[in-house]
C-alpha cells in the first residue's frame, strides 16, 4: 500500500528514514502507531492524524473511507484531547485525557 509510508502518492519506498510534510502546522508528535495497512500520530497538542488504507474505516474519518496518502486530522476529536492511539490490524484505539476509549 503506498500510502503507508504517509509521504504521498507514487512514494513506495525510502531507503533512509525521511521527515514527513507536516500537516500538523509546526505541532510536534509525541506518538505513533503503525499497523499492517495504516498509521496513526498523536501531536503534542492532543490531535490525532492517520493515513494508510481507509477500506475498513480505521482511519477515523467517519464516511469516507478513501485512502489517504498523507496524514489526516482525525475531526471526530475535536474538542477533546487524546492522550494515546493505536493501531491495529483492522482497527484503531484512542484514549482520551477523560478516560474515554
Amino acid at each position: 500500500v503506498p500510502s503507508l509510508l504517509g509521504h504521498g502518492e507514487g512514494v513506495t519506498r525510502l531507503n533512509t528514514p525521511t521527515r514527513l510534510p507536516s500537516p500538523l502546522g509546526g505541532e510536534r508528535a509525541v506518538s505513533v502507531s503503525i499497523r499492517d495497512a495504516h498509521s496513526l500520530a498523536l501531536a503534542a497538542d492532543g490531535a490525532v492524524l492517520s493515513c494508510g488504507k481507509g477500506d475498513r474505516g480505521c482511519l477515523g474519518h467517519g464516511e469516507d473511507l478513501s485512502n489517504q496518502l498523507l496524514p489526516k486530522k482525525v475531526e471526530a476529536f475535536a474538542g477533546q484531547r487524546v492522550v494515546a492511539v493505536s493501531a491495529g490490524g483492522a482497527h484503531s484505539l484512542s484514549l482520551t485525557a477523560d478516560g474515554a476509549v
